[in-house]
């Protein structure tokens, strides 16, 4: 499904409840603790009793010429998602660290041939990487890729600097990206290793009240994946404030269940 189209169909089903509003705007800040945050959109500080952050993560793209023209027809960056379609066709892949080894040799699962070119970077992967390529017929290209020709669904090769035309029918790449982790950090949530928001089982962060979901936070990163955790952070940010007066204008809030067993035992 379109990506544009998936979140078009989600907004219409907020659309359906008076109490939800989207704003386009930009979070430039985010302060507060558990009960009485502010984010700053757009300059107007709006009051938050939680928050679930989603801001997701920024991938790196290759400076190819008309790679947007391929991008999600013939070029692709996750084998895992798109590796079947490159049975029995051409790969060119595009990646200069040592996992691009790896990720080339993944793809071999479904490509009839694999060429690994590194934007004109030195190859970062030691000898043991080069030699693991060289042995599954991987040729590596210290060179820069260029421009990518035919039309959209239908590539045909990658045009490098020094001339080279590569014929290839699939165009993957292995760069970087790098999580929207800016507001998360200045609430002094903590961090994975990697870069990632920690959550516990709710998804909620190191700061109570505060939520991660989706590709913020640690593990696969994959839309049903990221919907899962938005559904886990949205119940949980909502059960956390049973027994909790609400937002001005909204309904006294119900016993906390919990509590309410409890009482008399």
């Amino acid at each position: 499904m379109n990506p544009a189209d998936l979140r078009e169909r989600a907004r219409a089903d907020l659309a359906t409840y008076k109490t939800v509003e989207v704003r386009s705007g930009s979070v430039t800040s985010l302060s507060g603790s558990h009960g009485d945050f502010t984010a700053v959109v757009d300059g107007e500080p709006i009051a938050a009793l939680r928050v679930v952050v989603a801001t997701g993560v920024r991938d790196a793209f290759p400076e190819v010429g008309n790679f947007f023209e391929h991008y999600g027809a013939s070029a692709f960056h996750c084998p895992t998602c798109d590796g079947y379609e490159a049975s029995g066709k051409n790969v060119v892949a595009v990646g200069w660290s040592a996992a691009a080894a790896g990720f080339a040799l993944l793809l071999l699962d479904w490509a009839t041939s694999v060429t690994l070119v590194t934007d004109a970077r030195r190859f970062e992967g030691d000898d043991a990487c080069r030699a693991a390529l060289a042995r599954q017929g991987i040729e590596l290209i210290e060179d820069d890729a260029v421009a990518l020709e035919g039309a959209r669904g239908d590539l045909r090769c990658v045009v490098l600097r020094g001339g080279r035309r590569l014929d290839c029918e699939l165009f993957f790449f292995s760069i970087a990206h790098q999580p929207n982790a800016s507001l998360a950090l200045h609430l002094g949530c903590t961090m994975s290793e990697d870069g990632y928001v920690d959550v516990d089982e709710s998804c909620e962060t190191s700061v109570p009240g505060v939520y991660a979901a989706g590709d913020l936070t640690p593990g696969m990163q994959l839309v049903q994946v990221a919907a899962a955790k938005g559904a886990i952070a949205g119940v949980s940010a909502a059960r956390s404030l049973q027994g909790e007066p609400g937002a001005p204008g909204s309904p006294e809030p119900a016993p906390d269940p919990e509590v309410e067993l409890q009482r008399g035992r």
